[in-house]
């Protein structure tokens, strides 16, 4: 129990240590003007989906619920928190973190209304419903004055200046690595295996004595909730925001992110997200046929792997290390050893 207790001592120090030194590696560079505004940019979009489809493999992935209005959520928090920052009287260093909270607040708010009456139901109801209700949201932001209708909100102030880009890019790199955190940790915990039960067989876990509703629920309101944390980061590190950047194709793609990875693997998510990100800007000088690759991409994926890239599993820098350094093997050969004898 000692050695386990070490052992996981031991992974969670060079996690953390690999986390710092990928800040503060990317830090350097922005700060030196090695990586230039697109890049960095880039490097926030990038951070940004993560969190978007991290959140939403929490309902899609561990809870085996399909959710199609995930960008309605993005709406939601990216207005909230945009509104907040530019009608309130405070230092935008003071307004943003708040606005942030504010904007994952009502989005949580939101999923609690919409979640209350599907997640009783069985079956797609609750794809249907969201769905829904990412084109409903998106229609009445369309429409309303406070939202600037159809002209978008312009003026959401960045954190960021011409001579520092380096602050946008703190908050999106750490809010990722905690929400990346937050759901391994979920993941691995009493309430998360109870959600696995659920996704697994509804039925049978309801009979167990769990409460199928209760934890359907808390799994979806912490996703609406994490999802509008990344609107606000998504609103004011564009500046500009309108509702059809939260349209359904949007949905669709961030879904595409947790299906491609893998529906269940937080791993799989991230690598997808970051390549899903990536590729389209890559292949910007093919633009007549970037999307076509990137199609055929998604398809092939689909039809040679189609639990997605990584399937349920995750990447362990434990047993990474071990099988470098040889330690199951070299268990396994004494064990045959001891038979011989």
């Amino acid at each position: 129990m000692a050695g386990m207790t070490k052992k996981k001592i031991i992974s969670y120090v060079a996690n953390l240590a690999i986390v710092l030194i990928l800040y503060f590696l990317f830090y350097f560079l922005i700060r030196q003007g090695v990586i230039n505004s697109y890049y960095s940019d880039l490097i926030n979009m990038v951070c940004i989906n993560v969190i978007l489809a991290v959140s939403l493999n929490m309902v899609t992935g561990l809870l085996g619920q399909l959710v199609l209005g995930h960008a309605g959520f993005m709406l939601v928090g990216a207005y909230s928190a945009a509104l907040f920052t530019l009608h309130v009287n405070l230092p935008l260093v003071v307004a943003f973190p708040i606005g942030l909270i504010i904007g994952g607040l009502v989005a949580a708010l939101f999923g609690m209304i919409i979640g209350i009456p599907a997640l009783r139901l069985r079956g797609d109801y609750l794809a249907i419903i969201t769905l829904g209700f990412g084109e409903i949201i998106r229609v009445v932001a369309n429409n309303l004055t406070i939202t600037n209708g159809a002209k978008g909100l312009y003026g959401v102030q960045s954190l960021n200046s011409r001579q520092n880009l380096t602050p946008m890019f703190t908050y999106v790199f750490f809010i990722a690595v905690f929400v990346i955190f937050i759901n391994f940790t979920f993941g691995t915990s009493r309430h998360g295996r109870a959600v696995i039960a659920i996704r697994e067989d509804e039925i049978a876990a309801e009979a167990s004595g769990i409460h199928t509703t209760y934890y359907k629920l808390l799994a979806f309101v912490l996703a609406a909730f994490i999802a509008g944390v990344a609107g606000g980061l998504f609103a004011h590190q564009i500046g500009i925001i309108d509702p059809s950047k939260f349209d359904f194709n949007r949905s669709v793609e961030i879904l595409v992110m947790v299906v491609l990875g893998g529906m269940g693997s937080i791993t799989g998510s991230i690598i997808a997200a970051v390549v899903l990100t990536i590729l389209p800007e890559a292949l910007r000088d093919f633009s007549n046929y970037r999307m076509l690759l990137y199609s055929i991409v998604l398809i092939c994926v689909m039809l040679f792997r189609p639990t997605g890239l990584l399937g349920r599993s995750e990447f362990s820098l434990t047993k990474f290390i071990d099988r470098i350094t040889g330690k199951s093997g070299g268990t396994k050969k004494k064990s045959n050893v001891g038979k011989e004898g």
